[in-house]
């Protein structure tokens, strides 16, 4: 699909639920257990890994070099929640195949700045388990060789180097694994659903704290590139959030200044997940719907669970930060 056609998906879809990313420009969020896939037919000749700023867990690989493997070619970032639950799926398809031909490549293309530390990404890769190649794509030369739009996204390739399959976004893994599998001469698996049905409860979108795609903020007060004091409201709407004391705004985050911070979220999820670091060690006190919950340590750049439940309705979330240095850039659910 290409990218006019992915705004007006957006704007239809945006509030129905969150959660399946697009590309930088147009990043918005869509259902969480939309995934467009095409196992039939073929889709041309698979580009090659171009402009690759490292590789992890591999010395550089050309499709050349891995003609005659089926190869998977996985496109994610690590701070991204939709990517971190599919992560698991292609993980086991490469310990369970990588003997029967199968090479998967993760690449890593990144939402956030701080993603295209090497440093950072070798830390998610031990931390997630992930033993298959991964390529830094710091620049977008392989996703725009793709024309990839979203994170995850899933080309299958065969072992003569035509793209076979496409899947975007969650869920149904097994057809994906079927496809391998027909592709390396097993046989299949009985059709399964994937992990479709929780997401499918979840209504709200992700919301982005910079002001490159900030439209979710309910505080009185503007957002402001310098710092400001913020007074909370006396209430939300679902999908808004607000800020109470001194805050300062970039186009990709928000930065406590000093003192002690809150923020206040209304949503319709079972989950809520946060992207922030901090400068030193920041404690979150969290309350939900006014009952505490356990507190989280933000330091390293990437995501924090800060709600985890199987309760699917409305809730409020109020977060308190003490001490500056503390960034968020998204609220992400599930």
């Amino acid at each position: 699909m290409k990218k006019t056609s992915l705004v007006i998906a957006i704007a239809v879809l945006l509030f129905i639920g969150a959660g399946l990313y697009i590309d930088q420009q147009n990043a918005q969020s869509l259902l969480p257990t939309m995934s467009g896939t095409n196992s039939s037919g073929t889709y041309g000749s698979a580009p090659d890994f171009t402009g690759i700023d490292s590789w992890i867990n591999s010395t550089p690989m050309t499709l050349k070099d891995l003609k005659g493997k089926v190869v998977l070619v996985d496109f994610w970032t690590y701070s991204c929640i939709n990517c971190l639950r599919t992560i698991p799926y292609v993980e086991q398809w490469y310990t369970k195949y990588k003997n029967d031909g199968l090479v998967i490549v993760g690449v890593h293309t990144p939402e956030f700045a701080f993603e295209k530390s090497k440093t950072n990404v070798e830390n998610a890769v031990a931390r997630l388990g992930i033993t298959y190649p991964v390529a830094q794509d710091n620049e977008y030369r392989t996703w725009d060789a793709y024309q990839n739009q979203y994170w995850p996204a899933e080309y299958l390739i065969d072992q003569n180097g035509t793209i076979v399959h496409e899947k975007f976004g969650e869920g149904n893994y097994t057809d994906t694994e079927n496809t391998i599998r027909s592709l390396l001469r097993l046989s299949p698996l009985s059709t399964g659903a994937g992990s479709a049905d929780q997401l499918s409860q979840v209504g709200s979108p992700e919301m982005y704290f910079g002001t490159n795609r900030l439209a979710n903020l309910a505080s009185q007060q503007a957002p402001s590139s310098s710092p400001q004091e913020y007074t909370q409201p006396a209430s939300l709407a679902l999908n808004t959030f607000s800020l109470g004391g001194t805050w300062q705004f970039t186009p990709e985050n928000i930065r406590l200044i000093s003192g002690t911070g809150t923020i206040r979220l209304k949503f319709h999820a079972g989950k809520v997940h946060i992207v922030a670091s901090s400068n030193d060690p920041a404690m979150l006190t969290i309350a939900v719907d006014g009952k505490k919950q356990p507190s989280v340590t933000v330091q390293n750049p990437q995501l924090y669970t800060l709600f985890d439940s199987s309760d699917y309705a409305d809730h409020e979330i109020e977060i308190t930060v003490q001490g500056s240095g503390f960034t968020a850039f998204t609220f992400t659910f599930g």
